[in-house]
């Protein structure tokens, strides 16, 4: 899966345990109708992949989706979920052309057939 945003914040790698297990994690602003402050994970040798990127930068993830199960000491079973990133890469913003107004360019005229060269089938090709 991917996910695609800008980055809100990146935390400090951290070391847990005895074997050093390392994890990173980063928050991600999703670009949609409501956008989403999402934390995704980067876990051991995934947690240098953040060195090169910095908050507002647009990017694309790639996900996998963790579940596991956790029975408490007084027997009550929770389920926990987390977003582990394995993949991070810049997105690749094009300049869009546009006029002196801020409108985009007008296809040449050339590219529309003339008004004496359509005829009745061009016209009769509704679905309905």
């Amino acid at each position: 899966m991917e996910l695609q945003g800008s980055i809100k914040l990146i935390g400090e790698t951290k070391t847990y345990g005895a074997n050093g297990f390392r994890k990173r994690e980063i928050v991600v602003t999703t670009e949609e109708q409501y956008p989403q402050d999402l934390l995704v994970e980067f876990i051991q040798d995934k947690c240098d992949l953040l060195s090169q990127f910095s908050p507002g930068q647009k990017v694309t993830i790639g996900i996998n989706l963790k579940g596991r199960e956790w029975t408490s000491p007084q027997g009550e079973v929770k389920y926990f979920n987390s977003v582990q990133g394995w993949r991070i890469e810049a997105q690749q913003s094009a300049p869009a052309a546009t006029s002196e107004s801020g409108m985009p360019p007008l296809p040449p005229l050339d590219s529309f057939p003339a008004a004496d060269q359509t005829s009745e089938e061009d016209f009769d090709d509704l679905p309905f």
